[in-house]
């Protein structure tokens, strides 16, 4: 494993799934994981697990969301309609911005 790299994906974002067996689906971005290059979306790449009962939940078996490794996603932008890349612009104040490489337009 790597030590992580700098990602422009942020919690909350809306992604596109690039590959796998959920392409094409769209969620939110739950937890981004930098040391290991991954992010939690929501509703997407669902794994079953099986639990032991606790004090405050029943045994069972759960379904919960297993991470997706950051290249396999792509941010999702609402004006176009698809997914684009992420661009940082640093303003006059020295303040940076993610812009959509497709529109121009901040995210």
């Amino acid at each position: 494993m790597n030590k992580g790299s700098k990602t422009r994906l942020k919690k909350g974002d809306q992604v596109i799934v690039l590959s796998g067996k959920d392409k094409g689906k769209r969620g939110r971005i739950l937890k981004v994981l930098p040391k290991e290059d991954a992010v939690l979306v929501e509703r997407i790449n669902l794994v079953k697990r099986h639990t032991k009962q606790s004090k405050t939940d029943a045994a069972g078996i759960v379904e919960k969301e297993a991470p997706i490794h950051k290249s396999n996603v792509m941010f999702y932008d609402p004006i176009a309609g698809r997914g684009t890349k992420i661009k940082m612009k640093v303003l006059e104040d020295g303040k940076r911005i993610r812009i959509s490489s497709r529109t121009g337009e901040a995210v």
